[in-house]
């Protein structure tokens, strides 16, 4: 008898740990379903927007048709991306569009009358707010995938996750320059650190940068 109920126990306690990981794994993948359903809302409200923008920049800039057909193969390629569902696909198509998109602007910065116009206000306005929510949505769609990329595999629930269909996802990632630290540099800043070394090499040998006399407590008879 003793044994049986050791068994029982044994066979409910791994149960348990079988239920509690299976419901992490799926609100796991639910959260990141739903952060990644929120960057594809973002996604075609831009891509709806952007020929409305092309349009009213291409009244006032006819000459800058390279540009404009930059945009549209651009748009193009990141609404083919979409519909794949895939972010690693996904990913350099939008970002594509986002460097035409920048250019766009660019152009339209040289006509003055074009920033005088207020459909164009409008829409610049609402892009660049339906940018910032892409960038938002990016970073909790990323930190989601993360923590359910871990989960899939950190025991037990790597044990489970193949058989019951859990697979990896993928990061959606932004543009390089995003990623890149930046540098900064000081004026002046080298002829600085080259004054501070001189100081301390010359105080660390006793001796002064200027005269080369002895720095330290002159000796006594």
């Amino acid at each position: 008898m003793p044994v049986l109920i050791v068994i029982v126990v044994i066979v409910a306690l791994l149960a348990l740990g079988f239920w509690a990981s299976y419901n992490g794994l799926v609100k796991r993948r639910n959260r990141t379903q739903e952060a990644w359903s929120e960057i594809d809302v973002e996604l075609k409200r831009r891509h709806d927007l952007i020929p409305n923008l092309v349009a009213t920049v291409e009244g006032y800039a006819t000459h800058e048709r390279g540009t404009f057909e930059a945009v549209t193969v651009a748009r193009a390629n990141a609404v083919a991306a979409g519909a794949s569902a895939d972010p690693a696909q996904i990913g350099p198509a939008e970002n594509a569009l986002s460097g035409a998109l920048r250019s766009l602007f660019a152009v339209a910065e040289n006509y003055p009358q074009l920033r005088a116009v207020e459909s164009f206000l409008q829409l610049q306005e609402t892009i660049t707010a339906t940018e910032d929510k892409i960038e938002y949505a990016r970073r909790y769609y990323n930190t989601s995938a993360r923590d359910y990329n871990v989960d899939l595999q950190t025991f037990p629930r790597n044990l489970i996750a193949g058989p019951l269909g859990f697979t990896a996802v993928t990061f959606f990632t932004g543009e390089a320059e995003d990623r890149a630290v930046p540098q900064v540099n000081f004026p002046g800043s080298g002829a600085a650190s080259a004054e501070f070394a001189v100081s301390s090499s010359a105080a660390a040998g006793g001796t002064s940068p200027s005269t080369g006399d002895t720095t330290g407590p002159a000796g006594t008879d």
